[in-house]
């Protein structure tokens, strides 16, 4: 079996800090490695079990350190009234934030589907068609087959997609 070496520095990190603390929830665990990348998916794992408070407070952590992959969480959390308020405002402000970066691990292509569906739709934002279609352009482009099945159903081939 491989272990990875990421995997190895969290859990002595977590088990260091199970020394010292008795607070082994997701909230707390999350919070003896806040700044490692793995300390986000906690918020996978509270979400899924219904702990949707302490979600929403690691992916918010996460989302202040530039996660894409937890402002993509966190802004189906919102869409969803999961531990927030329901709020497709909060939601599209997420999606169009990490639409606007880039990360090694692809979550801004994805989060540029989603802004471009949100500006299609009018979902949490004034509706913009042509702005809309042209952020699912670029994410189709980028290889987000989810993008590149929406553009067809609307109509719109091209020999790339």
């Amino acid at each position: 079996m491989r272990i990875f070496p990421g995997v190895l520095v969290l859990v002595s990190t977590i088990l260091a800090g199970a020394s010292k603390a008795d607070d082994l929830s997701y909230r707390g665990v999350g919070a003896m490695a806040p700044d490692h990348p793995i300390a986000c998916l906690y918020a996978y794992a509270a979400d899924k079990t219904g702990d949707h408070a302490a979600a929403v407070d690691i992916l918010n952590a996460c989302v202040a350190r530039g996660s894409v992959w937890s402002m993509i969480w966190l802004a189906m959390l919102h869409e969803n009234g999961q531990g927030v308020p329901r709020s497709l405002e909060a939601s599209a402000a997420l999606m169009h934030r990490g639409a606007l970066m880039n990360d090694d691990a692809g979550y801004a292509r994805l989060a540029r589907y989603h802004w471009g569906v949100a500006l299609v739709e009018g979902r949490g934002v004034a509706g913009d068609v042509d702005e809309g279609m042209r952020w699912l352009r670029v994410a189709a482009a980028e290889g987000v087959r989810d993008a590149k099945d929406y553009l067809r159903a609307r109509g719109e081939w091209h020999p790339s997609l």
